[in-house]
This record gives structure tokens, sequence and C-alpha cells, in this order.
């Protein structure tokens, strides 16, 4: 199997397509990346700006550059030596657009009697034979609004089909839209009505039943495809928990690629780790981003951060607990009732309990389900849990609950006897998961917004080196070949934003001052300011991505406060809130004394933020594990949730300050940037250890961690992974306060070592500490290579 020493993430789209990647691999080849990493790249609805809204499995999208553009793309990097690995999706297509997706269409022309039929996670009883499709504006329930053109039904520029037989000319719109396969209903009825299975809440996203072999087969076949010419290396699976049996869809997918490095988009909560069969390389990297993030936090931030926080909710301390297990239910409520009404509908006729208390049940464990799911009778301990936590907080449900447990597998012995409902069930459990933590209290949750990212529980405050060596050690024995991230094109703040974010715990009663400072001043202005944490959120993002155009902050905070869904929402939204919201960013964007305390604010920040990133990158490209880089990443590049992460970059000022960098004269001021807003040491902290990495890969085959020893010990951490020693700062600010480094040292194995980013030797004597005051200058990290291996 052909591995990567890292990879480097492309955002395929109609501006940047396939040819213009290839376009990019000299560059990327000289950066030291080792694949090229892309984003969806099968034909994806017209428009789509990321491509997960696939309409057509069994073509490149021609507005990416097509068949002829992966071509053009695999034969640059195969020919720089380069690998290739494509990001796909199984979980479900676009349908949002029915008249670009043939399969789609198919179903709603022909109904049960598609070939694509089975395609499809379709409930048809349930819409009483017809696929229900929530797109009527409200108002518009009369149906006046349809027409008839070329054979297809309008509903204003949405396109159905017609089946055969079913109009003729003259025919009423209304009349000919009541004999199809489908039936258009009011946009509102969908979260509580739809009867398929969509991509969480997004009804344009519907469900494809990969555990079908021929529905398999067929979405694959272009997949296919490529391994057998050559021009794909590996594979990134999105979403894999809303499959029925992620461990069948790897078995195929294993046989088809021939058993290709493949990672897949896991998330795991603490102490959770992917299945042991799975046929998989590991995850894309989010667990190893929430520890890297969390051993630079400073545990002291907490109790001030927290203080401010209850502050903010008018004096009502809030737990993290009882925040995700309120918005969980929430969301089996309201986003995502259909889903559990067609639990409920797939539940024994003879269980005993009327529909209602089963659906109170059923949203009730869902609510308190500690992880995404089980893969039973894998993870039945967490069904256990959630049901023994469930019977716990609604005792009133105790024998509805108890009749479930059975019911749902929690005691099921093998896969195979799982009921119907334990299969949908575990397909449902994920779906509340990330709907009510990430996209929901995730924005509610602000005391350290670095902490709530993909993948995190900012329950987990921080990390001590031991507990984040015991984790790096665990993930060289177990997965080395998994993927290792900081960015991604699902991160709620790029790795440079958290990284000036948490320099807030060691600063946190500055911060403090800060917010109080700045509500006051908007409170001077007229403005009410009435959800606290909704503005410690919106001014940790502003600081964080600090300097910031006002469209990019505005829309950041109104996707932020919408999905909090407290003062306001994306359905039926608070108007004025917003409006004062928008108002507030504008009062720190325009009035003097407001932008004052934001770039005083900054100013203190910005260089231990810096150093945050800096070790940050260290960290992730040595541990064990396949480092990705994001594109534009090699940079600070301060972005916010997506889109605004998937803006395009200036690839040529990068490959501009990368040639100047290789060709600075060793030793000289050039060759050895400042830590400052260029990010130029960023730069040449990435392109010297990807070519590291993949020039010695040898070098990076072990984890020790290594000894640091000294008065300010806790503000560094190291360790050799056989032959590559890494060294970081940690709590920089403190460290900067107490007066740097003076005696402290770290242990390294005897012998004479190459710092690669300044070039200099390092001799460690037997016995003997290295001084961290002279290795750690003038970078905060320090990446050392043995001389004499």
């Amino acid at each position: 199997m052909l591995t990567p020493t890292s990879t480097y993430r492309l955002q395929i789209t109609s501006e940047q397509d396939l040819h213009r990647a290839a376009e990019l691999v000299p560059y990327l080849k000289r950066l030291g990346a080792d694949w090229v990493y892309l984003s969806p790249i099968l034909r994806a609805t017209s428009g789509s700006d990321h491509g997960y809204d696939v309409v057509d499995p069994t073509q490149v999208d021609p507005q990416r550059g097509g068949s002829e553009g992966l071509t053009a793309l695999s034969e640059a990097a195969h020919g720089a030596g380069l690998g290739v690995v494509v990001d796909i999706v199984p979980n479900h297509q676009g349908v949002a657009a029915p008249d670009q997706n043939p399969w789609w269409w198919s179903l709603l022309a022909e109904g049960r009697d598609s070939r694509y039929a089975s395609a499809f996670d379709v409930d048809w009883e349930a819409g009483g034979g017809k696929v229900l499709i929530p797109v009527l504006g409200d108002g518009d329930e009369d149906l006046s609004v349809l027409t008839v053109e070329d054979g297809t039904l309008h509903y204003y520029d949405n396109v159905y089909p017609l089946a055969e037989g079913t109009w003729s000319e003259g025919d009423d719109p209304a009349e000919v839209h009541s004999r199809q396969h489908y039936e258009l209903i009011n946009w509102r009825r969908g979260d509580s009505e739809l009867n398929y299975r969509r991509f969480f809440t997004v009804a344009t996203l519907a469900g494809v039943r990969v555990e079908d072999r021929e529905v398999f087969d067929e979405s694959h076949a272009e997949v296919s495809r490529w391994f057998e010419e050559g021009l794909v290396d590996g594979l990134r699976i999105d979403h894999p928990d809303g499959v029925r049996d992620p461990q069948d869809y790897l078995e195929k997918l294993a046989e088809l690629s021939g058993g290709a490095w493949t990672v897949v988009e896991k998330i795991l909560e603490p102490g959770e780790y992917l299945p042991g069969e799975w046929r998989t390389a590991g995850t894309t990297g989010y667990d190893s981003l929430g520890w890297i993030d969390r051993v630079l936090t400073d545990p002291n931030g907490q109790y001030e951060l927290a203080s401010l926080d209850t502050k903010l909710r008018g004096g009502d301390p809030v737990r993290w607990d009882e925040v995700i297990r309120g918005t969980k239910r929430r969301m089996a409520d309201h986003g995502l009732a259909a889903e559990v009404h067609r639990l409920v509908r797939e539940l024994p006729a003879d269980l005993g309990h009327d529909a209602e208390r089963c659906y109170d049940a059923l949203a009730e464990i869902l609510s308190n389900f500690p992880v995404y799911r089980t893969y039973l009778p894998e993870g039945a301990d967490h069904l256990r849990e959630a049901v023994a936590a469930a019977r716990q907080s609604r005792p009133d449900l105790a024998p509805v609950i108890d009749d479930l447990a059975a019911v749902l597998g929690a005691d099921a012995a093998r896969a195979e006897d799982l009921a119907e409902v334990a299969r949908r069930f575990q397909q449902t459990s994920g779906m509340v998961m990330a709907k009510g933590v990430e996209d929901t209290a995730f924005y509610r949750y602000t005391q350290l917004t670095s902490l709530t990212e993909v993948g995190g529980d900012p329950s987990v405050f921080s990390l001590t080196p031991e507990q984040f060596h015991a984790e790096a050690a665990r993930r060289q024995r177990e997965s080395p070949l998994t993927m290792n991230a900081l960015t991604t094109h699902d991160t709620k703040r790029s790795a440079a934003v958290r990284a000036r974010i948490t320099v807030l715990a060691e600063e946190p009663q500055a911060w403090s001052e800060t917010v109080s400072t700045l509500v006051a001043r908007g409170h001077e202005a007229g403005l009410s300011l009435p959800d606290g944490p909704a503005v410690n959120l919106v001014l940790q993002a502003v600081v964080g991505a600090w300097p910031i155009e006002r469209e990019r902050a505005v829309d950041y905070a109104m996707k932020a406060v919408r999905e909090a869904s407290v003062s306001t929402a994306w359905v039926d939204g608070d108007e004025e809130f917003e409006a004062d919201l928008t108002r507030f960013i504008d009062l720190l964007l325009t009035d003097p004394g407001a932008r004052g305390v934001v770039e005083g604010c900054v100013a203190r920040l910005a260089e231990p933020g810096w150093h945050n990133a800096l070790a940050a990158t260290a960290l992730q490209l040595t541990l064990p594990g396949v480092p990705d880089v994001y594109q534009g990443q090699e940079l600070w590049e301060p972005s916010l949730v997506d889109p605004d992460n998937r803006r395009p970059v200036d690839f040529a000022a990068r490959s501009g300050l990368l040639d100047r960098l290789d060709a600075a004269a060793p030793g000289s001021a050039e060759a050895t940037p400042a830590v400052d807003g260029s990010g130029a040491a960023r730069m040449l902290l990435t392109s010297r250890v990807l070519r590291l990495r993949r020039e010695h890969p040898e070098l990076l085959a072990d984890y020790t961690p290594l000894t640091v020893s000294g008065a300010l010990a806790e503000h560094a951490l190291g360790f050799d992974r056989g032959g590559v020693a890494t060294v970081v700062t940690r709590f920089p600010a403190g460290l900067a306060a107490a007066g740097g480094f003076t005696d402290e040292t770290v242990e390294l194995a005897a012998g004479t070592w190459q710092d690669v980013l300044t070039l200099r030797e390092v001799t460690a004597a037997p016995g003997e500490g290295v001084a961290l005051a002279d290795l750690l200058t003038p970078y905060p990290v320090a990446i050392l290579r043995r001389k004499d291996d």
C-alpha cells in the first residue's frame, strides 16, 4: 500500500479546477507536500462551491475540470513523485435541482418502479406512496403557482418530472401534481414529516443506501475507474457514520481500491477510538487537532473565563453536559423530528406503548447519547450508558426506555440479530449529536471558543504534557498512518485564529476587562446587547481574525447566532437583535474608542498567538500520523467558519515567498524570517518539515517524550520521533511575563543535532540537558535532526 508522508488539501471549484490544480503541483512539490488531497470532484449541483452535493457519481464534474482535468492533475502529480487522494461522499446525493440528478429524477418520475427506488432511503408508506418534498413557500399551499412547461412541472425555478400518462395539455397543474409519485409540501413541514433519510437537517441532500451491493457498485463505478487506471492513490471518506454499516462499507471500498490508503471523517469523543476492524488508516485528524490545541491552553485561565461567562449570562453558571443534553433534545424534537418519527414507525407493533411516549423516550435516549453512534455489538456500552442516563433524567418514561433498550440492541450479541429500528437508530444518533453539539451548542458555550472546534469537547479545557504524550504514543502504536489536521474546510476557526484566542487563557483578566469595556461602549451607543455569550463569541472571533473586513465579521456573527438559536434563528429570526449585533460590529470597526480597545487587545495577543500557531504547526507536522496542510495555511490565513475558510488562496504570493526563503543565504536575516504578521516563519517551518518527512520518513518512526527540567518547565514540550526531535513553547504570554527561559533544559539523546529552521548545530552531552533559552531562540519551536543518523 502506498502511503503519504503528508498531504496538501485543495478545494476544487469551477474557479480553481483540476487543470489549475495541476499547475500548482510544482509549488506543492517545492513546499514538501507528498500527496495532493482533493475535495469532492464528482459531478455536483451546478454552482456548488464545495462539491458535497453530488448529483451524478458516474462522472467527474465538468465544472471542476472533468475527467480530462483529473487526468492532467494525476499525470502532473505522479510525474512529480506526488500521490493523489480524493474526498468522496458515500452517504448522500444532492437533490436541490432534480433535473440535474438522473437517479433522483428517475425516482420522482417512476416512483417505486424506478431502477433507483432502492438507491434512496424512502419510507413510501409514510408519504402515502409519495416522496414528500418540502419546497413550497408560505402561502403557496394551494399550488396555484404551479405550471406545466415542456412536459415538466415547474414551481418557480424548480423543475420536476411528470410520470408517463399523468398529464395532457390544458390540465390543471395542481391536478397534474396530485397524480405524481411525489408531493410538494410547505418547507416548514420538512423537519417533522420528511419521509426520506437526509444529511443531517438538509432536505436537499438525500441519503443513499450504499449497503445495497448494486447501489454501491453503481455509485462507485467512477471511483473504481480511478484505481483501475492508476489516477488516484487514496481516499478520504466523508461522514461514514451516516451509512448503515461503516465496517461493511469500508470492506467493499478496500476491495474496490485494492486496499488503498483510506481515512474517514469520524468524530471521536474523549476516550473513544476507531473500531479496530475497520479497513482504514485512521481518521481525518480532528482528534489530534483537539489535543494539540489543549496542550497549548493554560489551565490557570479556566476559572476567570468561566466567571466572565457566568457574569455575561446574568449570574447563571452553565455546565457543558446540561447544554448539550438540551440542544440535542431540541434537535430531536424539532430539526430532526422526522427521523425520530421514522424510528417510532419501525418499532414492533407489540411493544405495548403508544407512539407519543415512544417518541419521547427515543428522543430522550438520543439526547443523552455520549458519542456519535455505536456499531453494534461494538459500542453497546455507549447505548447502555445513554439508556441509563435517559432513565435517570426521565423516570416517568422508565418502562418505555427499558423496553426500547432491548429493541435497540443494547444486549445484542451479533449485528445480524439487530432489528431494523436498531440499525436505523445508529444512523440517527450521529445526526442528533452533530446538529445538537457542533452546530448549536458550540455557538452557545463561548467561554473559550478555540475549544469549541469540530471533534472537540470544551469541557476538557486543557491537557497536561503527560496526557498529550499518552495520546501521541497510542497513535504511534495503533494508527501511525492516520491523518493529523489543524485547519480543514469544516473547522469553525482556522488554526491561526484559534492560536490567538488560546492566549486568552493566559490573559483572562485582561479579556474580561476588554469585554466589559466594549459592552459598555455598546450600551453608550444605544445598543441593548442582551445576549452576553453571543457578544463574547463575536468579540473572540473579531479579535482572533483581526484585521477583518466588515462583511466577513457580520456574516460570521449572523451564522453563529442563528446556529445558536438563543436570541435569533435561521427560521423566524429576531431581526431587531440581528440589527443590533450588526451595529455593534460596526461600532468595533469604525468608532475610534471601541476600535482602539480592540486593537490594543490584538496588540497584546498577536505575538503570543503567533508563537502558539508555530507550536501547533510544529506538533501537527511531526506527531505520529500524516499531517495535512489545508490550502493556504502555510501562512497565517486567519479564516472563520465556511464559507470564509473556502476563500480563494493567493498561491502566487506563497510561491514567491517560498522562492525567497530557499534562495536566502544560510545565516542571513532573510533565511530566518521574524515571527510576525507576514507568516514567513510559518512558511519556513512548514516547508522544512514537510521536506524532511518526505525525504527521511525513517527518522519519524518512533515516539519518545523528552524530559524538560527547571522552574519554567511547564512552558515547554518535546518528543523524539527516532531521529527527529521537536521542542515547542507552551503558554508564551506567561513565559514572557516570567522573563523567559533561564536555567531550563530539555534532555536529548547524546550526539550532534541540527535545527532544520536555523541550520545551527546543537550538541547534547550524555546526562546533560540542552538549554531552552538557546534552543528556543529566535523561534519558539525547534525541529532537530540527528546529524549522525
